[in-house]
C-alpha cells in the first residue's frame, strides 16, 4: 500500500554532459511518473533537434539557460515512486562554478549516484563529487558507470573505470560495503530498470532495484533523539486550559512517552507525558516525525531549546571547528563577524582562524588568509554563548549551520561541526 512506501532522498553527480538529467527522465520514464503533456512535450522537441530517440534530459532541465547550454545550473527536485519505494532526487549540477549547489542539494540526501562517462573515466570532478558525498557523511554511493553503449559495452572499460574509483574510496571514510558500482546507459535504458542482454557479464541488480534494496534504516546516521522545539503550544479554550506542548521534529533516534529528558539550555530534567500526533495520542515519535510533547511537570521551555534524553546530551561549547564551504561571493576572513544559526537558534560568531583549504580532490590542504566562493575549508568559530551540537558525523541535524552576513542577511557559508 502506498502508506507504506519507504522514502529514499538520493542526490545525483557527474560532469557535464555525463547524462544525469536524462538518467534520471529514464527513471521516471520507466517508473510511469511521466505526466502525458510532459511525455508529449519531449517527443515533440526530440523530433524538432532532428533526434531518432527520446531525449529525456527535457524531463528535468526546466530552467531555459539548462535547456540551451545542455548543463544542469540549479538543484531540482525530482519525485517519483514505484509499488515499495517514493524517491526524491536533488538533480545537482556538477560544474566546479556550481559547487556549492551540489553541496547543498546533496545536503539533505542519503544516497549519491555519481554519473561517470564510459569514454573518459574519472576525471577530477569525479574526485570534487566524491569528495563532497564523503565531506556530506552521505551513507552509500552508486557508481554509474554511464554510456557503456558508446564503448561497445566493454566489461575491461567498465573494470578500469572501477578499479580508479577503488583507489579513491581507499582515500575516503567511506567503506567498501558503502559503494556499489553499475554499468549502465541511460539513454538505451540498458541496467537502470532492466537487465542488460549486452552486458550479460554484469551480474548484479540494476540500478532501479538496487535503490529499491537499499532501508532507510540502514542510511540513518544517529540513533541519539534530538528535539529542537520549534513553537510552545498553549490553546486559549476551555477544554484545553491547563495544555502546554512544545512542538518540533524528532532527528536522530526516537522518544517514546516515560523517557526522563533534559532541557537545553537550562538543564532542567523532566519525564515525557504525552506525545501528540496531529489529533492522535502516541506512544513513540518516530525520527523524522513532526510531533507535540508535554512534560510531566512545568518547565520553563522556549522557542530554540532542545529536548534530549537525559543519558544522550550533546556537546555545549562556545568555541567550535567546522568545515566549511563558501557559498557567497563575499570572503569570509579571519576576524569577520556573522549570525550562526544553527536549527532555530541564533548566536553570534567571529572567524577566530582559517586552518586550511582543503582540495576536494583528496590531496590534501592549503594554508589561506581567506575562503572564497565555492571554497571548502576547515575554520574555528568563536561564538557568544554556547551551542548545544553533536559532531555532523553523528547527527547532521545538530552538526550543520549556516552563517548570516548581519548587514545583507545573505547566507555566506555552510558549515559541518567536527
Amino acid at each position: 500500500m502506498t502508506e507504506n512506501r519507504k522514502l529514499i532522498k538520493i542526490a545525483t553527480a557527474g560532469s557535464v554532459d555525463d547524462g544525469k538529467s536524462t538518467l534520471i527522465g529514464r527513471l521516471l520514464y520507466d517508473t510511469g511518473s511521466l505526466t502525458t503533456d510532459k511525455l508529449e512535450a519531449i517527443e515533440r522537441n526530440s523530433k524538432q533537434k532532428g533526434y531518432d530517440y527520446l531525449d529525456f534530459s527535457l524531463a528535468t532541465d526546466g530552467l531555459v539557460a539548462e535547456r540551451e547550454q545542455g548543463i544542469t545550473i540549479d538543484v531540482a527536485h525530482i519525485y517519483f515512486n514505484t509499488d515499495k519505494t517514493n524517491f526524491i532526487v536533488a538533480d545537482t549540477p556538477g560544474h566546479v562554478e556550481y559547487t556549492r549547489n551540489m553541496v547543498t542539494g546533496a545536503s539533505t540526501s542519503q544516497v549519491a549516484i555519481i554519473l561517470i562517462d564510459a569514454r573518459k573515466g574519472v576525471i577530477e570532478q569525479t574526485y570534487r563529487h566524491f569528495f563532497i558525498s564523503n565531506l556530506l557523511r552521505l551513507s552509500h554511493v552508486v557508481v554509474a558507470v554511464n554510456k557503456m553503449d558508446l564503448v561497445d559495452y566493454d566489461e575491461e572499460v567498465y573494470l578500469k573505470i572501477r578499479s580508479d574509483f577503488e583507489a579513491l574510496v581507499e582515500k575516503s571514510d567511506f567503506s567498501a560495503d558503502q559503494i556499489t558500482f553499475i554499468p549502465i546507459s541511460a539513454l538505451k535504458g540498458e541496467n537502470v530498470s532492466q537487465k542488460s542482454e549486452m552486458m550479460s557479464w554484469y551480474v548484479g541488480n540494476t540500478l532501479l532495484d538496487h535503490l529499491e534494496v537499499l532501508e532507510p534504516s540502514d542510511l540513518q546516521e544517529s540513533s541519539t533523539a534530538r528535539f529542537p522545539v520549534q513553537f510552545v503550544i498553549r490553546p486559549k479554550t476551555e477544554a484545553y486550559h491547563d495544555f502546554r506542548g512544545f512542538a518540533g521534529k524528532v532527528y536522530g533516534g526516537n522518544l517514546k512517552k516515560g523517557d526522563l529528558i533534559t532541557v537545553l539550555p537550562s538543564f532542567t530534567e523532566s519525564k515525557i507525558k504525552s506525545i501528540h500526533f496531529f489529533e492522535n495520542e502516541i506512544e513513540e515519535a518516530i525520527a523524522g516525525s513532526a510531533v507535540t510533547i508535554t512534560l510531566e511537570n512545568e518547565v520553563n521551555v522556549s522557542r530554540g531549546d532542545m529536548i534530549v534524553r537525559s543519558s544522550e546530551l550533546p556537546k555545549s561549547e562556545k568555541s567550535i571547528i567546522a568545515t566549511i564551504c563558501q557559498v557567497n561571493n563575499k570572503p569570509l576572513r579571519v576576524g569577520d563577524k556573522y549570525t550562526l544559526q544553527h536549527g532555530v537558534n541564533s548566536v553570534l560568531a567571529k572567524v577566530d582562524q582559517i586552518q586550511a583549504k582543503i582540495h576536494t580532490d583528496f590531496s590534501g590542504e592549503e594554508a589561506v588568509d581567506q575562503l572564497r566562493l565555492n571554497d571548502i575549508g576547515k575554520v574555528t568559530f568563536k561564538l557568544s554563548k554556547p551551542i548545544h551540537f553533536d559532531p555532523y558525523l553523528q547527527n547532521k541535524s545538530t552538526g550543520s549551520f549556516i552563517l548570516i552576513d548581519e548587514g545583507s542577511f545573505d547566507t555566506v557559508s555552510v558549515g559541518f561541526i567536527d
